[in-house]
């Protein structure tokens, strides 16, 4: 394990559901763009499947998730912040979708780009990771190598672009931890905007948080981390 201590100029950040950024990477986020990056953030899903109330009014909550999204973005200084509106558990790595992942790349043009670890299923016999982020994981990973760099494949999607360096989270193997000591309470706050899905207890949303954030930093003997298998792709 060890510290990465890039300062990327620009980031794109591709998640499948409205929280899962500010989950897995807000601490990143809000420390690159804090530090001068240019920070843009997809979410595939538009969340609106996101509730256990069978009775739950679906247009209300997708309008609600797109507003708690608009605010953690803000939290966090994004550049921008667009949704797909993919309805969820719809997510598939088809050709189309990776077509439109390699046109997001192109156009963006990021240095460096965070998802989710597509290889990652199950969590200490309690969780199982979702169709949507499996889905998007490979579909990421398929847009970015070798496709987007590639000027043969999607020739319509604009000019080839080589991503140096990409970072998957809720990975079983991370092999890099980001300091995010410095915007912990950025994540904090980003990951309590979304209220439909976490507790209106702001105490219990940063313990839990904190408590997630220090045993990573501890590995590289930071206060706080987030960690993330690292693939790099300018050696």
């Amino acid at each position: 394990m060890r510290l990465f201590r890039d300062t990327p100029a620009s980031v794109l950040a591709v998640y499948a559901h409205p929280d899962d950024a500010d989950v897995a990477a807000g601490g990143a986020l809000a420390r690159w763009a804090r530090d001068g990056a240019r920070v843009d953030l997809v979410i595939v899903c538009d969340g609106a499947k996101g509730s256990h109330d069978p009775h739950v009014n679906v247009d209300e909550l997708r309008r609600r998730r797109a507003s708690e999204l608009a605010r953690a973005g803000e939290i966090l200084g994004l550049h921008s912040v667009q949704c797909l509106q993919v309805s969820d558990g719809d997510v598939t790595n088809s050709l189309e979708f990776r077509g439109e992942l390699v046109g997001l790349i192109r156009r963006h043009r990021p240095q460096l780009v965070v998802g989710p670890d597509p290889t990652a299923v199950f969590f200490g016999g309690v969780y199982v990771n979702h169709r949507d982020h499996r889905e998007l994981g490979w579909a990421l990973l398929d847009a970015v190598a070798p496709a987007a760099a590639m000027p043969l494949y999607f020739p319509d999607r604009g000019d080839a672009h080589q991503v140096a360096t990409m970072l998957l989270s809720g990975t079983h193997d991370p092999d890099v931890v980001v300091d995010i000591t410095s915007t912990i309470d950025d994540k904090v706050a980003a990951v309590a905007a979304h209220a439909s899905q976490v507790s209106d207890d702001a105490e219990w949303v940063r313990s839990v948080v904190h408590g997630r954030a220090e045993p990573v930093g501890r590995d590289v003997n930071v206060r706080f981390g987030e960690a993330f298998r690292c693939v790099d792709f300018a050696r």
